[in-house]
């Protein structure tokens, strides 16, 4: 993973971001869907994410996933990070994002969104700051502002989270505790 070097364009945009919504699958995980032998699900989530996440989330900004499927292990690894705000089986993504932004202060205006496939597609428009990842489809690709480096499940959400740190000027201070 590369240190983050926004644009000046990517700062504008970014800074004013206080809410960052995340999809699960492709993006907190590799998109693999993997059943035991009793019908339950297993979800494999990256470490690099979540210590991104915890970081962010210590920086001032809140977070949320709106995701497609229902998962206990979504809402273990929830629980675990302190995410904010939880979505599960909504496939209409913009629906309930607008849900959030209408229940919360937040709005399209100070709104990140990270997603991989066309559910996402919307709700990417709507966000001032809409990201998808390298695997994701390419119409999603075509309507993002920026793609990460890193696939979904493999420090997606990390490197985004970084991205915002950085413009937001808080990266640094974040990362001092490390050295």
């Amino acid at each position: 993973m590369m240190r983050p070097n926004p644009t000046e364009d990517q700062i504008a945009l970014i800074k004013p971001v206080k809410l960052l919504v995340m999809d699960v699958d492709g993006i907190l995980t590799e998109g693999n869907l993997s059943f035991l032998a009793d019908g339950s699900e297993i979800k494999s989530f990256n470490i690099l994410d979540g210590l991104g996440i915890k970081l962010l989330m210590e920086s001032g900004v809140k977070t949320a996933i709106i995701t497609g499927r229902q998962s206990n292990q979504v809402i273990q690894r929830a629980e675990s990070l302190g995410i904010d705000y939880i979505q599960q089986g909504r496939e209409d993504k913009l629906t309930a994002l607008q849900e959030l932004w209408n229940n919360t202060d937040f709005n399209a205006s100070n709104t990140a969104y990270i997603g991989d496939d066309l559910p996402d597609l919307s709700a990417i428009k709507a966000a001032r700051f809409g990201v998808t990842v390298p695997n994701g489809h390419w119409l999603v690709k075509e309507s993002a502002d920026y793609i990460t480096t890193q696939s979904g499940g493999r420090g997606a959400a990390r490197e985004l989270c970084e991205l915002i740190m950085a413009c937001q000027g808080t990266l640094e201070s974040a990362l001092e505790r490390f050295e």
